[in-house]
């Protein structure tokens, strides 16, 4: 299967309870780093999707995205074993994101899969 799979960091990966700055990532969430490594070992594509890649232009928030990013990136080898790319950008490739604030729709609709939700 061609494509990659976007996968959210805090809150999906990682477990999320408050923000305690750019290089703090929370503890794996088990049931999904054990379906991102399965997903690695049948050679699938994975890539972390995180807001915390944003890039604004302005200093302040450029030495935030580096240090996000070395944090993201040594919490992957450390709990993945490998490093995954980290992104903020969906592009065609993409074929499925998990996310615990998605909410998926109906392709070409606009209606929500769920009908509890208007």
């Amino acid at each position: 299967m061609s494509g990659w799979i976007g996968v959210d960091l805090d809150g999906t990966l990682a477990y999320y309870d408050q923000w305690r700055g750019s290089g703090h990532i929370g503890p794996p969430v088990a049931p999904m780093v054990r379906r991102v490594a399965r997903w690695l070992q049948e050679g699938r594509e994975v890539r972390i999707f995180t807001a915390r890649a944003f890039r604004d232009g302005t200093p302040e928030r450029d030495k935030d995205v580096d240090v996000a990013m070395a944090a993201i990136k040594a919490w992957c080898i450390l709990h993945l074993g490998v490093e995954l790319e980290v992104t903020c950008v969906k592009d065609f490739s993409m074929i499925e994101l998990w996310d615990d604030r998605a909410i998926q729709v109906i392709y070409n609709t606009g209606r929500p899969y769920r009908e509890d939700i208007s």
